[in-house]
């Protein structure tokens, strides 16, 4: 059965989408069929990360003003793209009906991926804690600054107390190194622990680099350049950390059919 990641962030501007993006390609290149959806609707860049040019997005599917399969983008490495649309102040605000209808329309995807990666708004709109609430495992991106922490917190604890999310695995963006990233980690996980029961899990983390900056200004990810890079190396051990965290089974509507553990699961 397909599985499903949500990339989520307390706040925007800690690259959130780019490690969505990133992610989907190493996975692809480890060989799995991925599907990335943009999410972020009314405000979406996924596509401009990847180069691609999308003529549907899934807000048209959603409308029922083209069918699903013509909202499918192909990106590199054989990945499938769903654009949520940039610039749609209609799509800003899901009420529950669309978010259900939304996540449901992922059912009918063709070919079925491996894995679902949803790119979900920064923050802890009912929109975000959906799209979160949906997935299999949740991968949470912050970076090492008090109001990334806090953000990054409130997300959390909405996501748990709302949607009854356990499981946590958390990114750590733009450091020096392996070092720097655990001692953020640890940081976080003190002050969640404190307060939330729940599980957080040090997936990886990204290096604060300048081919980073230069594949976003490029238009081409990073994790289509040489797979020995050190982006490309933690790339791919954060990719196998996120495949092997504990998945959640929270309340309500899930992607692909799959039934809470509230209904017995």
């Amino acid at each position: 059965m397909a599985s499903s990641i949500a990339v989520a962030s307390g706040k925007g501007g800690v690259g959130k989408t780019n490690i969505a993006v990133n992610l989907s390609l190493t996975l692809s290149r480890m060989g799995k069929k991925v599907t990335l959806l943009d999410a972020d609707f009314g405000m979406a860049n996924a596509h401009i990360l990847l180069g691609v040019n999308p003529q549907n997005y899934i807000s048209d599917a959603i409308n029922g003003t083209v069918p699903l399969a013509d909202t499918v983008c192909q990106g590199p490495l054989g990945m499938n793209f769903l654009s949520g649309g940039s610039g749609l102040l209609d799509m800003l605000n899901l009420d529950k009906k669309t978010r259900y209808e939304t996540i449901r329309l992922m059912d009918n995807l063709e070919p079925k991926p491996d894995v679902l990666v949803a790119d979900v708004p920064a923050g802890a709109s009912d929109n975000s804690i959906a799209f979160v609430a949906a997935a299999d495992r949740v991968v949470v991106v912050l970076v090492g600054e008090p109001t990334s922490f806090l953000d990054a917190y409130s997300l959390i604890k909405a996501a748990n107390l709302e949607a009854g999310v356990q499981n946590f695995s958390i990114v750590v963006n733009m450091v020096t190194g392996k070092g720097q990233a655990q001692a953020h980690f640890a940081k976080f996980q003190n002050i969640v622990y404190r307060f939330l029961d729940v599980k957080l899990e040090l997936a990886g983390y990204l290096p604060l680099s300048n081919r980073i900056r230069k594949s976003i200004v490029e238009r081409r990810p990073i994790s289509l350049g040489d797979k020995n890079l050190p982006e490309n190396l933690a790339l791919q051990s954060l990719s196998k950390a996120v495949m092997d965290a504990t998945p959640n089974q929270a309340n309500g509507i899930r992607y692909f059919n799959k039934i809470p553990s509230m209904a017995g699961a």
